[in-house]
């Protein structure tokens, strides 16, 4: 039971350090900080997999894992497609012929 209180505190400040890093980001950096958050999402896909795939996994894990992996493949889709998105509005755009 211990090593489940301990990942709870664990989670409880990584999500508490990461929104106060992430809201004093400037409105500059936002582009190269949504491509890592894509990146790291990539790794939790990964993990997500191994877990969920393990020869001895429990019902629970394979659930979890399934669960982790459509979340976390959904947020790697949806960062990719906002910072296309984003990137757009920097391109010049070509004047109108008439």
């Amino acid at each position: 039971m211990q090593s489940y209180e301990f990942g709870l505190y664990v989670f409880m400040l990584a999500a508490f350090l990461g929104f106060e890093l992430v809201k004093r980001v400037s409105p500059l950096l936002h582009t190269p900080l949504m491509s890592l958050s894509n990146a790291i999402s990539a790794i939790a896909v990964v993990g997500a997999i191994l877990i969920s795939g393990e020869k001895d996994a429990s019902t629970l894990q394979r659930v979890l894992g399934f669960v982790a992996v459509i979340c976390a493949t959904l947020n790697v889709v949806a960062g990719y497609l906002i910072t296309d998105r984003m990137l757009k509005m920097f391109r010049k755009r070509e004047p109108e012929k008439k």
